[in-house]
């Protein structure tokens, strides 16, 4: 699928904005109602835009700590792989989820309310898997850049 330059708009607006109405977001991106609702669900069908959220603020739901778990497994075959993937996307503490290149095999970023909790999933979730061989964490201490929006090229 080919983009164009109104289409780039439009998606920045909308990952500034999620909420903006078809009549705002076409406002914003010089084009009539009807047009833009046609882009937008093209984009939607293409799978560009994927998904539409609400971003929540951890602190406010006790979610104070934000960890990030390096996992070495035993192997990397694929069956090993993908039981730890299809285990860790189980488990609601688990964020996000990398499979990386260097010492490490996955990068797990977890949102826990506190110590204790993280060392409840360390230890009653994560050591317990047949495929993880060692587990190192660090806490971040604080977060100084989060976004969602990624970098698009505007015309």
């Amino acid at each position: 699928m080919k983009i164009d330059g109104i289409d780039l708009k439009i998606l920045y607006e909308l990952q500034v904005n999620g909420k903006l109405t078809n009549t705002e977001l076409s406002e914003r991106v010089n084009l009539s109602a009807s047009p833009c609702l046609k882009r937008v669900k093209r984009l939607e069908r293409c799978g560009l835009i994927r998904d539409y959220v609400a971003l929540l603020d951890p602190g406010f739901l006790g979610l104070d700590l934000n960890v990030f778990i390096f996992i070495s497994l035993k192997a990397q075959s694929r069956s090993l792989l993908t039981e730890f993937e299809t285990r860790v996307a189980g488990h609601d503490e688990v964020m996000e989820c990398y499979l990386m290149t260097g010492d490490e095999d996955y990068l797990l970023r977890v949102a826990v309310p506190d110590v204790t909790s993280l060392e409840r999933f360390i230890v009653d979730k994560l050591s317990p898997m047949p495929e993880v061989e060692k587990i190192r964490s660090s806490i971040a201490l604080k977060q100084v850049r989060y976004k969602t929006a990624l970098p698009l090229r505007r015309t």
